[in-house]
């Protein structure tokens, strides 16, 4: 079960982050591409803005019930006549209402089943998918903009968290490491962590290796998020030296360029 104190101020400093930065923009660089496939930084802000938007006032009924995006269509059409300050001021009352909404949340409430897009969670875990949702879409927006981000700290950790979970999906299927193969992840800058994963019929992350691993990659953690996320591109990461591997060589080079992972 997720910490509630600690997951509700993890995402507010992402609510703050995003705020920032849209409080922060110049008009011309709206229409910046994003990190985010064919995306500018409004398209990116306008899809943070209308998730949040329609969180507002949902509260599941069912242990099966996904979030209401499907009422997302009808917000963006609404954002495309907005001006960047309307955009922006939707942005600031729709992130007011979400804190004054999670925080008034009942421990029956955040302990409640849903169905997230990252499946079945309660609404503490669909918060951390939130969090990590946010902490991704922030840096498609500040990274080609060149403005420089704080990417560690509590927000940071929970968004990696969502990655190390799926890393028996992301190397065992997205890779293919064969069966006895074991592989480890060291991961420095703002993050530091080291991560397992061992095949035995089939993928699965462990908290430690019970022989020596076959490959052992090193990573930025900021590189390492965003090639998780499909931002960036693997061979200039790996030329630039921000990702490399020791061991079996061909694995190590399968890995780094198949770490794809998006939610």
């Amino acid at each position: 079960m997720p910490d509630r104190a600690a997951t509700t101020s993890a995402l507010f400093a992402c609510f703050d982050d995003f705020e920032a930065l849209l409080t922060d923009l110049a008009d011309e660089e709206w229409a910046v591409a994003s990190l985010c496939p064919g995306w500018t930084v409004r398209d990116v802000a306008t899809h943070l803005i209308g998730i949040e938007t329609v969180l507002v006032g949902w509260r599941p009924e069912r242990d099966d019930e996904p979030p209401p995006f499907h009422r997302l269509a009808a917000f963006m059409t609404r954002a495309e006549a907005m001006s960047n300050p309307a955009l922006r001021d939707a942005a600031c009352s729709a992130l007011d209402a979400r804190r004054v909404e999670v925080r008034a949340l009942s421990t029956e409430e955040w302990e409640h089943r849903l169905m997230s897009p990252a499946g079945p969670r309660t609404m503490g875990g669909f918060m951390e998918v939130r969090i990590f949702d946010l902490w991704i879409h922030q840096r498609d927006m500040t990274v080609p903009l060149g403005r420089s981000t704080d990417d560690g700290g509590p927000a940071a950790e929970i968004s990696l968290d969502t990655v190390h979970d799926a890393l028996g999906f992301i190397v065992g299927k997205k890779a293919g490491l064969p069966d006895g193969k074991r592989i480890a992840f060291h991961l420095t800058g703002a993050m530091r962590r080291d991560l397992y994963v061992e095949v035995d019929g089939r993928a699965r992350v462990v908290e430690s290796l019970a022989a020596a691993p076959d490959v052992e990659i090193t990573a930025d953690s900021t590189t390492f998020m965003l090639l998780a996320a499909g931002r960036i591109d693997p061979q200039t990461e790996i030329d630039a030296e921000r990702i490399g591997w020791t061991g079996d060589d061909e694995w190590g080079d399968r890995v780094a360029r198949n770490l794809r992972f998006t939610v």
